[in-house]
């Protein structure tokens, strides 16, 4: 009873407060809507920031990844820091310098309309198809697992997993929907404070657990025993082999921090371009360290279920359930649920700004008000978030599991953004129909790449390997990964393909002007003096977390 008190406590304080905040904002123009007003701080930007990306897909995935293979995975969260950094030194001057509200609109500024419209669908496909469901997904498997609610309901693991979907779905569209930017960045920020305390807690436990009360014990014992758990470069077979780190992954990291519309957003919401910036590097720093919550409890759950899991994805929640002291039990519920909310809520409100500003106002109703524009974003960020409801139960079989499945699914839409976004800087006469091409391209190749081809090379290896009575699980692991170059390699090739291509139909059908970068003084472009020295100080940090692993 006292768990579900604090659960529902904590929700309602940090909806009340939510409330509160932004009382003042006017909801009902679209800078107040999808913008927070372009009043938000540093440490508001960085709260958000680091819950948008820090949700139950993260802490449930990439632990599930740890329990399996270890430390290696944290190249997902230490190298985001220097993509964050190079997005607030370098980007975001640009993005600011602008006055956009969406990453389309930079884009149809420098190419056109057409190139928005392909940029905005491709954003908005990727939303529904895969994120959306991955973080419903996520975020129903903790909470069936943490408080064992097939038993508690008398329900089965797939009708639980549909009710826990629909239930966050529909508390989360209407959080977002009615709320705005603003009440998803304050909410964000009061969560992703207990986030922090929280997910730092269970470590310790599961530590305490292990050492029998001694944190310090715990973490020899857990050195000594699983030595291979702590290897950063990883077995041939690894989800992510370490040639990746100098290929594909600082690419996947580049789009997700420096084009991606759910993660800028909060920082076009900034007063100004230093209080972005600050707010960018600090939520860096923090990245940095988020190891802790999202790999080392993947660890400690190898260590305590001697690696017995049905499903790696259990291990975080059925880690929680076990070292978790009961009085903390609804409190840590809240600040995951506000985690798994504040994620859900982003995308919806970030696909609202990008159906609004890019797509109704340019082909439904080119004289709509900005009213009509914020009430037509609100309303298909209600069907998208329907639409993600009904396919997030669907993926819950991912073969590979839950987060290397969302990340090898992301490419389809990521690297094809990433490239029209990297020409668009760093050329001036490239035409709009190389942009078109080149999302196209990237769009078909990854997929006939990762869909069609891939399988059939697989297929093929484990047929001979059969023919040839291999039987060992770790060796047909090891003739599946040998046969076809990993995705985050396949990104990379397409990634070079494609500019490449944009390049040549540059060369053959240039501009005929120079592109010229649009400039407002919608707010101030002044730098934060101390973005670089900060930045370079915690690249650093991230390069000797590998030097010590």
């Amino acid at each position: 009873m006292l768990s579900i008190i604090s659960f529902v406590g904590f929700t309602l304080l940090v909806a009340v407060i939510a409330w509160y905040a932004t009382r003042s904002t006017n909801e009902k123009s679209a800078d107040g809507y999808f913008l927070a007003g372009r009043s938000l701080g540093a440490i508001t930007i960085a709260g958000s920031l680091l819950l948008t990306n820090l949700s139950a897909e993260q802490i449930v995935g990439l632990n599930g990844q740890a329990f399996t293979e270890g430390v290696l995975v944290m190249a997902w969260e230490t190298l985001a820091a220097i993509a964050m950094i190079i997005t607030a030194v370098f980007l975001l001057p640009r993005y600011m310098r602008g006055g956009i509200t969406t990453i389309p609109q930079f884009v149809e500024d420098r190419f056109d309309h057409g190139t928005k419209a392909i940029l905005t669908a491709l954003f908005l496909s990727g939303y529904v198809i895969v994120v959306i469901p991955s973080v419903l997904y996520s975020g129903s498997l903790a909470f069936s697992t943490m408080f064992d609610l097939p038993t508690l309901l008398g329900l089965s693991d797939t009708a639980t997993l549909w009710l826990c979907v629909w239930s966050i779905g529909i508390i989360g569209i209407i959080y977002a929907i009615f709320g705005g930017l603003k009440a998803v960045a304050v909410s964000d920020l009061i969560n992703s404070i207990g986030l922090l305390i929280g997910g730092l807690l269970i470590p310790v436990f599961g530590l305490l657990a292990i050492g029998d009360g001694s944190i310090s014990d715990g973490i020899s014992l857990l050195w000594e025993s699983h030595p291979e758990k702590f290897n950063v470069k990883g077995d041939v077979d690894a989800s992510i082999p370490f040639g990746t780190i100098f290929t594909g992954m600082m690419l996947v990291q580049m789009f997700y921090w420096g084009t991606n519309q759910v993660i800028l957003q909060r920082v076009f919401g900034a007063k100004n371009l230093k209080e972005g910036q600050k707010g960018v590097i600090l939520a860096a720093l923090v990245k940095f360290l988020i190891p802790i919550i999202v790999v080392l409890p993947g660890i400690i759950a190898w260590h305590i279920f001697e690696g017995n899991l049905d499903n790696p994805d259990q291990a975080y929640p059925k880690l929680v359930a076990t070292v978790l002291p009961a009085t903390f039990t609804g409190l840590f519920a809240a600040v995951l649920f506000g985690a798994i909310l504040s994620s859900f809520n982003s995308l919806l409100n970030s696909s609202a700004t990008l159906f609004g500003f890019d797509l109704y106002r340019q082909y439904f109703k080119k004289g709509a008000t900005e009213l009509e524009t914020v009430k037509a974003g609100k309303m298909f960020g209600l069907v998208l978030g329907i639409l993600g409801m009904f396919v997030a139960p669907l993926i819950a079989n991912a073969p590979q599991g839950l987060f290397a499945w969302l990340q090898e699914a992301n490419g389809c839409y990521s690297i094809p953004i990433l490239t029209v976004i990297v020409i668009g800087f760093f050329t001036k006469r490239v035409p709009a129909i190389a942009a078109k091409v080149g999302v196209i391209s990237g769009v078909v190749l990854y997929s006939i790449s990762q869909f069609l081809v891939k399988p059939y090379f697989v297929d093929k290896a484990l047929a001979e390997a059969a023919q040839n009575g291999i039987s060992d699980a770790k060796a047909l692991s090891v003739i599946q990964a040998e046969a076809y170059p990993h995705f985050l390699h396949v990104m990379a090739i397409l990634f070079v393909l494609n500019i490449a291509i944009m390049l040549f139909i540059g060369k053959l059908y240039p501009r005929d002007t120079d592109y010229q970068p649009m400039t407002t003084d919608a707010v101030s472009v002044e730098p934060w003096k101390y973005a670089f020295i900060a930045g370079a100080v915690i690249t650093a940090l991230v390069l000797s977390t590998y030097l010590i692993f």
